[in-house]
């Protein structure tokens, strides 16, 4: 039987996370997309402590924007994010994409954390 895109997924970021690990030196940022929504933290992995969070469901961001689901909206996480983590001392990270392919709406909000300060 064929895998569903939800299986796929899954197994996907599964292969990631066995490569990617936060260290409190070098966290992770990860990422999580939804059809409505996108989601980023940054996590330090060796003490299972999320760091900095940003998302469009925010109601910061809610005001912001119209929707949720655009590049416009995952560059703006991406700089909220970054802002966060600068302000908590952190500037390395390490970019977990979930499992998602690398362009569209993850591919702005990576683009828009390293131009905010965050060196992946």
């Amino acid at each position: 039987m064929k895998m569903t895109r939800k299986e796929s997924l899954a197994r996907r970021h599964r292969r990631i996370r066995k490569k990617v690990n936060g260290t409190p030196e070098r966290p992770r940022l990860c990422v999580f997309r939804s059809n409505n929504h996108i989601y980023a933290q940054v996590i330090d992995d060796t003490a299972s402590h999320t760091l900095a969070a940003a998302s469009t469901n925010e109601p910061v961001m809610r005001e912001k924007l119209s929707s949720g689901a655009t590049k416009e909206a995952s560059a703006e996480v991406g700089r909220l994010v970054a802002k966060r983590a600068l302000d908590k001392g952190i500037e390395q990270v390490v970019f977990d994409r979930g499992g998602n392919i690398y362009h569209g709406r993850i591919k702005s909000l990576a683009d828009a954390a390293r131009e905010a300060g965050l060196n992946f």
